[in-house]
């Protein structure tokens, strides 16, 4: 007698299909912005069924904030073995990311569906940016450890002042000095009454 069959698994999701899916979200993001896509298109743009990217995907602001989110880079933390050389380092990786045609285009993206959708810009700020703060403030402890800050320096805080000064600096750039040096010459006014 035979041994019956074994049952086989199930089939692995596609990563062609999954990177599909984000593609068509980011095209349909520029096209037709975050207030009239539907997933309906996304699924015909994909050349997927909607089941597909519900199988992923809880809500349709889950899926743009992970579509968005794969356009951008992720985030290594240095340990220059200085505080100032480590926030060089971030402020040249974000140079490099944003200021380009393509990175602005995501930036605006990104602010103005946080702007127009409220729970894409909780999801965005949980999945996302509370991750980046955790492991920003990796930095700031190692700067403590080695006496270069006080032990009263706010990680948050920190974190959230570079953040809001590069996005403003990113759409309002400066006009006698590079947007880097900008941004490190902001950064040490703020911060020097931090400095241990």
């Amino acid at each position: 007698m035979s041994e019956p069959a074994k049952k086989r698994p199930g089939r692995p999701r596609s990563i062609e299909s999954h990177q599909a899916i984000l593609q068509a979200t980011i095209d349909l993001l520029i096209e037709v912005g975050v207030a009239n896509i539907s997933v309906d298109a996304i699924a015909a743009r994909a050349g997927v069924g909607k089941t597909t990217i519900y199988r992923r995907y809880s809500s349709k602001e889950e899926l743009i904030a992970d579509a968005i989110e794969s356009l951008r880079q992720e985030v290594v933390i240095p340990d220059t073995g200085s505080f100032w050389g480590d926030i060089d380092f971030l402020i040249e990786s974000a140079a490099q990311l944003t200021l380009n045609p393509f990175g602005q285009q995501t930036v605006a993206m990104i602010v103005s569906t946080a702007l127009t959708n409220p729970q894409f810009a909780q999801m965005y700020w949980a999945k996302y940016l509370q991750p980046r703060r955790r492991a920003f403030s990796i930095v700031l402890e190692r700067a403590k450890l080695r006496g270069e800050l006080l032990t009263n320096a706010e990680s948050d805080l920190f974190f959230d002042t570079i953040s809001s000064l590069m996005l403003y600096a990113s759409v309002f750039p400066p006009t006698t000095e590079s947007w880097s040096v900008y941004v490190r010459r902001m950064l040490n006014f703020l911060f020097q009454d931090k400095m241990a």
